[in-house]
Formats: structure tokens, C-alpha cells, sequence
């Protein structure tokens, strides 16, 4: 796998001959891991209740939250019908409780992970969600917020590198 093709490294701006290249080939399988990530989470082979157009209007929002433009247009590029919705910060879900309390959900725990609780949970359950796909929401959430930080390390590092 070529380490400057993933999408951590092309997110973070770095190419063939960028200081960090011996840096990360150190860490290739970390890189390649994490694309094995992004696949899993984006466009899993089993999406279950999560249909994978909202997981990329949700990653994408992830990406806006942490002001991440060039991540969240990474996901744009994987919009199918109603991820730009998704994806639009302003949007609340309109009438449509299950998603209201699915963008709910992914602007706490993105935002203010600390104040997240129980009854977070059972307000999923209560707008149709089954424990699989709040796994896997769950799951979705922490993937991009992992990889938004990494990009950011990584381009933290390039810029004193």
C-alpha cells in the first residue's frame, strides 16, 4: 500500500518526500489499518439500520464540527440521496425522529463527549434504533473523531517538521 495514497496522508497534505515519509513508513500498518477503518465504518459489508449514504453525510459532519474542511469534502465525495442533509451543520433532523435523534447523538458525543449519558441511549432506542446500530453508530463516531486527530498530529508534525 502506498502510505501517501491513504486518506490520512493525502487529508493531511503530505506527499512522496514530505520530512515525516520515514516517519510513517515506521508506521505503514498503522495507516493501513486505519483505511481498513474507513472502510469498515463508511461502507461496511453488513451496514445494518445505518444505510451507508448516512454514514457519509455523518462523517462529514463530524469533519465540519472539527473544522475540517478538506476531510469533510473527502466525504462529500461519498454523498449518496439525503447525505447532503446530513451533513449540513444547521439541519436537525427536520421531522424524521429517528434522524433528529441520530444528529442529535453524533453532535454530543463529537462536541461534548463528556456530557453523553445513559439517557442519550435510551432516547436512540426510543426513535427506532436497535443496540447494533447504535454500536455501530457509536463506532462511526469514534472512527472519525480518531481520524480527524490524526490528521491533525500529522499536520502539526509536517508544519515543524
Amino acid at each position: 500500500m502506498d502510505i501517501f495514497e491513504t486518506i490520512v496522508a493525502k487529508a493531511a497534505g503530505l506527499t512522496a518526500g514530505s520530512p515525516l515519509t520515514a516517519v510513517l513508513n515506521l508506521r505503514s500498518e498503522i495507516l493501513e489499518l486505519t483505511e481498513n477503518s474507513h472502510e469498515a465504518s463508511l461502507r461496511p459489508n453488513q451496514p445494518g439500520g445505518l444505510k451507508r449514504s448516512e454514514r457519509a453525510g455523518l462523517a462529514c459532519r463530524i469533519a465540519k464540527r472539527n473544522n475540517d474542511p478538506v476531510l469533510a469534502k473527502h466525504y462529500e465525495s461519498m454523498f449518496g440521496v439525503g447525505s447532503q442533509a446530513i451533513a449540513d451543520t444547521g439541519f436537525d433532523g427536520g421531522d424524521d425522529a429517528r434522524l433528529k435523534a441520530i444528529i442529535r447523538h453524533t453532535d454530543l458525543v463529537t462536541l461534548n463527549p463528556k456530557e453523553a449519558t445513559a439517557s442519550d441511549i435510551t432516547e436512540l432506542l426510543s426513535a427506532g434504533l436497535d443496540d447494533a446500530d447504535i454500536v455501530r453508530l457509536s463506532e462511526l463516531i469514534a472512527f472519525i473523531s480518531y481520524q480527524v486527530r490524526v490528521i491533525a498530529g500529522l499536520r502539526l508534525m509536517a508544519e515543524v517538521a
